[in-house]
C-alpha cells in the first residue's frame, strides 16, 4: 500500500474570467494564481450581509492555512501556492505552512492598489 498520494494532472480552472493553473507530478501539487487580486478575491470568502446577526466568537480559532498544511501532510503531499509564478505559501513540507517573502511584500502591495 502507497504511503502518500500520488497525482498527475494539469488543469485550468476559469473563476471570474481569470485562468487559476493547477499541475501535480507525484507528490507534488502546485497551483498557480495570475495575479494578488484573484488570490485575494478567491481568499475573501463570501459577502457578507450587513443585517445578518453577529457570529458569537469560538474559543478555538481554526487557522485555515495550518489545516490546509496538515491535510497535506497526511496526504503525503507538497503544494506550491503561486502568484504569477512566485511561490507565495509550501504546504507539507514541515509542521507549519513556509510563508516566503514574495507572500508578505504582495499582500503589502494590494493594499496599495484599487
Amino acid at each position: 500500500m502507497a504511503n502518500a498520494l500520488e497525482l498527475e494532472a494539469k488543469l485550468v480552472v476559469t473563476w471570474d474570467g481569470d485562468a487559476i493553473q493547477v499541475a501535480a507530478s507525484g507528490t507534488y501539487l502546485i497551483v498557480n494564481f495570475p495575479n494578488q487580486r484573484v488570490l485575494d478575491k478567491l481568499t475573501s470568502g463570501p459577502p457578507q450581509n450587513p443585517n445578518a446577526p453577529p457570529k458569537p466568537k469560538s474559543a478555538t480559532k481554526i487557522d485555515p492555512m495550518q489545516e490546509l498544511n496538515n491535510l497535506a501532510l497526511r496526504l503525503g503531499l507538497v503544494m506550491d501556492l503561486r502568484v504569477a509564478g512566485k511561490t507565495y505559501v509550501t504546504f507539507g513540507t514541515g509542521r507549519s505552512p513556509k510563508i516566503t517573502l514574495n507572500a508578505v511584500l504582495g499582500k503589502i502591495g494590494s493594499f496599495f492598489r484599487g
